[in-house]
């Protein structure tokens, strides 16, 4: 019998090290806006809107939304591919999960499920020297929704065929899982440690 295992990427995989209030002060210093909290709250809106409805450049759309409201003489694209670099300079992997996957990469058959633009998100997985660690990579995008929403684990199944699916992740990941007929494993980072258990299961 064929297994997939497939693990959620922000806050299992990938795991963030400063808020977003610091990275947003840091990117708009870095263009010359000032950060105040109306301009946080016009990015952090802005975002989610378009994010949640699943609109083209999220990140472009905050960042074009800040930069107009600013009355800012930035480029756009410029301030998006800051806030890219600091946002992933601003991530880190677990050593557990690095020595994990590696030994796992070998034998079994990995996947990830992630909410996000793909772009975005496989960008986190190559910027950690990740990305040649998963047979598959679905994200939300691809999908046309966000977890717990069962599509992007019905495109997984589309893209690699398993007789049985398990899903490492938390909160929205495991509800979608659950529903779409996936093993769920809720990942936490208390009690007994995951990736040792992981490692035992498979």
């Amino acid at each position: 019998m064929t297994e997939a295992l497939c693990f959620a990427l922000d806050g299992v995989l990938v795991h963030r090290t400063r808020s977003d209030t610091e990275l947003l002060r840091d990117v708009f210093a870095a263009h010359d806006i000032d950060p105040t909290d109306d301009l946080l709250a016009t990015a952090r809106r802005t975002f989610r809107n378009a994010f949640e409805a699943i609109e083209p450049d999220p990140y472009r759309q905050s960042m074009a939304a800040v930069v107009s409201a600013a009355d800012a003489e930035a480029d756009p694209e410029g301030v998006v591919a800051t806030l890219r670099e600091e946002t992933y300079a601003a991530t880190t992997v677990p050593e557990a999960a690095r020595e994990s996957l590696a030994g796992l990469a070998d034998d079994s058959t990995l996947a990830v499920v992630t909410n996000g633009p793909r772009e975005w998100q496989v960008g986190k997985l190559a910027h950690h020297d990740l990305r040649d660690r998963f047979d598959a990579v679905v994200a939300s995008y691809d999908a046309g929704a966000h977890t717990p929403d069962t599509a992007p684990f019905d495109r997984l199944r589309e893209r690699l065929p398993a007789d049985e699916y398990m899903m490492v992740g938390d909160g929205d990941d495991v509800e979608g899982a659950r529903a779409a007929g996936f093993v769920p494993i809720e990942y936490s980072t208390e009690g007994a440690d995951l990736w040792a258990t992981i490692d035992a299961l498979l």
